[in-house]
């Protein structure tokens, strides 16, 4: 073989071992920030006129904003255990929290399904499949799945425990084995913000997942008083306001800004995706999801669509926009595809990858039904006329079709979530057409993932006593 040639192949073959080992140099960093119990209207760029998140509406303007998206659960161990493996609830059984029978006995016509607390280690998480392929994952902040996010592919655990709430509260002492106390009065939110931003500062030179998944602004609603004093004198919005609540919000949004702060220090900013996005709709005591119909516990509007951005640096388009309905078992399918980490042939998943939506927002995707099933049930806050927020129910959404299917007497609704995104109009009567193909294929659904169908009566049940 001439000289010449063997000089050229080698020279080749060098160039695309270093082309190789700047793309394993190179690949995307992400880093998804889970908010709890945030509404689809409690951020600037939503519509808020009385909550301030000047870093969040920011990073909207350099991200797509996606108008209908949900959670795959109205509440928060559930809406986790989908975004964590993927899947809807029928597969890994995590229904709701807790105790599946929640509310007065004597009203509760059904014996609801038996509830998971855990989410099985049997599942593969995103976090399990970006470690098998170099990623480094740190869970920091809430975990409520099972004693520790460590037995589901992530290397970093901070304060992620079973817990669904701070067990000693927003400030020091956490009372969290997971978390060591700081000086007193310190505050969660910020605490676990320098905790996430330590650990991209010890990651620059390896690929790194971080689930920054905030206590806030669950219950107990505790925040920094000078925040607080701030918005008890600011002036009224057109929605309810809650100081405190207001006051949680803001410093959630001042963490955003840190965490987005320190990637652009570390020159990380251009290489990581961003993502940001809710467990659930908004915690109805303190906030208001109008013109969304409900709240966090219920399966319309108001308690499963949630905000969500994604910043993809070269690829999304700043300040672009899409209505097209998707739901959080989407994020493990794009994740894959972002990354370039291929779908196992055994890996069973629900979701489909958004990134022909990411690279195109005009773009649709092919034509598909959400899901959602609930076989518990929820009791009311106070106040509220109905005796529950949720009874058993399971739910359809195919285009701009929703349909509602209440296990306790087996009556549907019907809304049109385009024309009527309130839920205001009842269409069963008028669309009975409709009505059937949803159902049929709800009902496919259900045999498909073998949902658990509550048919059993309480023997407690005695609503008029």
């Amino acid at each position: 073989m001439p000289r010449t040639l063997v000089v050229a192949l080698l020279f080749c073959w060098h160039l695309s071992m270093l082309t190789q080992t700047n793309a394993e140099n190179q690949r995307l960093n992400i880093v998804l920030f889970f908010i709890d119990d945030l509404g689809w209207r409690d951020v600037g760029f939503m519509g808020s006129d009385f909550f301030e998140t000047p870093h969040i509406d920011r990073l909207a303007g350099e991200s797509m904003k996606f108008t209908a998206a949900y959670s795959a659960a109205p509440n928060c161990a559930p809406s986790r255990a989908c975004l964590m493996s993927g899947l809807y609830t029928p597969r890994h059984g995590v229904y709701t929290v807790g105790d599946p029978a929640r509310g007065k006995s004597r009203f509760r016509k059904l014996i609801p399904a038996e509830n998971n607390t855990v989410l099985d280690d049997r599942f593969t998480t995103i976090a399990e499949r970006l470690s098998q392929a170099g990623y480094h994952c740190a869970s920091v902040g809430k975990w409520h799945l099972g004693q520790s996010p460590l037995s589901q592919g992530f290397q970093v655990n901070i304060a992620g425990n079973p817990s669904g709430s701070p067990r000693g509260g927003y400030f020091s002492p956490y009372k969290n084995p997971q978390l060591s106390d700081g000086e007193q009065g310190e505050y969660l939110t910020d605490r676990l913000t320098t905790e996430a931003c330590r650990f991209i500062k010890d990651n620059v030179k390896s690929p790194f997942f971080l689930y920054l998944t905030h206590y806030a602004v669950h219950t107990p609603l505790q925040a920094k008083q000078q925040d607080f004093a701030y918005f008890k004198s600011k002036p009224a919005g057109q929605l309810p306001q809650h100081a405190t609540y207001a006051a949680m919000i803001r410093s959630m949004d001042q963490s955003i800004g840190r965490v987005l702060q320190t990637l652009r220090e570390q020159q990380l900013d251009q290489n990581t995706i961003i993502v940001f996005t809710s467990d659930n709709g908004g915690y109805g005591p303190a906030t208001s999801m109008r013109p969304l119909r409900g709240s966090k516990g219920m399966l319309y509007e108001g308690g499963i669509r949630v905000p969500l951005l994604i910043k993809w640096p070269g690829v999304t388009q700043s300040g672009s926009a899409s209505d097209e309905p998707v739901i959080n078992v989407d994020l493990y399918p794009t994740f894959l595809e972002m990354t370039n980490i291929p779908v196992l042939e055994s890996e069973l998943l629900d979701g489909e990858s958004l990134v022909p939506l990411l690279k195109d927002p005009q773009t649709r995707l092919e034509s598909r039904s959400l899901f959602w099933h609930f076989p518990a049930y929820l009791q009311k806050y106070q106040g509220m006329q109905q005796r529950f927020r949720t009874t058993p129910v399971s739910v359809i959404r195919q285009g701009d079709w929703k349909l509602l299917e209440f296990f306790e007497d087996g009556h549907q609704e019907l809304y049109n979530t385009r024309l009527d995104i309130g839920e205001s109009k009842e269409l069963s009567d008028s669309h009975p057409d409709k009505v059937q193909e949803l159902s049929q294929a709800l009902h496919r659904w259900q045999k498909h993932l073998q949902a658990a169908i509550p048919t059993e009566l309480n023997p407690k049940y005695k609503p008029e006593d």
